[in-house]
């Protein structure tokens, strides 16, 4: 499969080293869209950025990084999910710094429909995972998209429930979309990419460094209604993604458990800081005002159309063509 050339000015920039989204977000709304700001001239960029900024685009990325990334492109069923694409997920545009684009695996149909958030601890209990899976499936049932991180535990146990039921699952991951981790999520991770979804902001390659899994968190929690904290120690990163759901305005769910457990004391904090306590899924139905209704089944894995251009500049940020 071709890779076009909208599609390959965009793989183009995000591999720039040192440009920022701010830096980009300046050049789109100068030039018009990726293909512009790619092939324009050293002295015109600086018109508008920096001049270093200005040199390492008109260097480019590595070219074998570029080229491993186009060839990847190329195959079936793997895209590239931008800004000027009409199905850029509309939720994540309402976030403080949605990626200009990202890669993705699977089905593109899934990226606006109705999600939720389901994580927890990765070292669960055998009740924190099913409950996971038992309220993803619920979930999905109703209409939701179960969204998670592809971390064992409960991370695993929601992507399974998700992709029991119509409406899915969607992983955001913190490597890139050639890595697995952890590896022992291979089956589930080539299951979601037939059956589901694969997000990842990083590039392809991309180690799971430490610091990668909190910043993937804000795409967590921006492509849902809601998150829903199954298990979480008071050290659990699930903890960082509600708060993080809370500061984009979305709903923040947690299910109680003893009181002598250390898997229930993350979810006792934040059901004290305000977040609704969760005994069955009509819970979360009921306070999202959600009906379950039909949802459609997989449609392929269409190539999305795309807009003009597109020029995120804030909280509220719209979509421009």
């Amino acid at each position: 499969m071709d890779v076009d050339g909208r599609v390959e000015a965009w793989a183009f920039l995000q591999l720039v080293p040192g440009l920022s989204t701010d830096a980009l977000v300046t050049l789109l709304k100068t030039f018009g869209g990726p293909i512009a700001v790619r092939d324009a001239s050293r002295a015109t960029l600086s018109r508008c950025v920096s001049g270093p900024i200005a040199t390492a685009i008109r260097k480019g990325p590595e070219s074998a990084q570029l080229e491993r990334t186009l060839a990847w492109l190329a195959t079936a069923g793997h895209a590239l999910v931008a800004w000027d694409d009409a199905d850029y997920p509309a939720a994540l545009l309402a976030v403080a710094d949605p990626p200009p684009a990202f890669y993705y695996v699977g089905r593109r149909d899934l990226l606006n429909r109705p999600a939720l958030a389901v994580v927890g601890s990765r070292n669960a209990t055998a009740e924190g995972i099913g409950n996971a899976e038992a309220f993803a499936t619920a979930l999905s049932l109703a209409g939701f998209t179960i969204v998670s991180g592809l971390s064992g535990g409960v991370d695993a146990a929601a992507h399974r429930g998700g992709l029991a039921a119509a409406a899915s699952s969607i992983a955001v991951v913190g490597t890139g979309l050639d890595r697995i981790h952890p590896p022992g999520n291979r089956a589930l991770a080539e299951r979601l990419a037939r059956e589901g979804g694969i997000v990842s902001e990083f590039a392809l390659g991309t180690a799971p460094l430490a610091a990668n899994f909190p910043r993937r968190n804000r795409l967590i929690s921006g492509l849902c209604q809601g998150v829903l904290i199954v298990e979480a120690t008071l050290t659990s990163g699930a903890l960082g993604t509600a708060r993080l759901a809370g500061a984009q305005g979305r709903e923040v769910f947690a299910i109680p458990g003893s009181i002598h457990s250390p898997f229930s004391k993350g979810s006792h904090r934040l059901i004290k800081e305000g977040a609704k306590l969760v005994e069955t899924v009509d819970d979360v139905l009921d306070e999202l005002r959600h009906r379950p209704g039909v949802v459609p089944g997989p449609s392929g894995n269409p190539a999305g159309t795309h807009a003009t251009v597109v020029v995120p500049s804030g909280p509220g940020r719209e979509r421009v063509r």
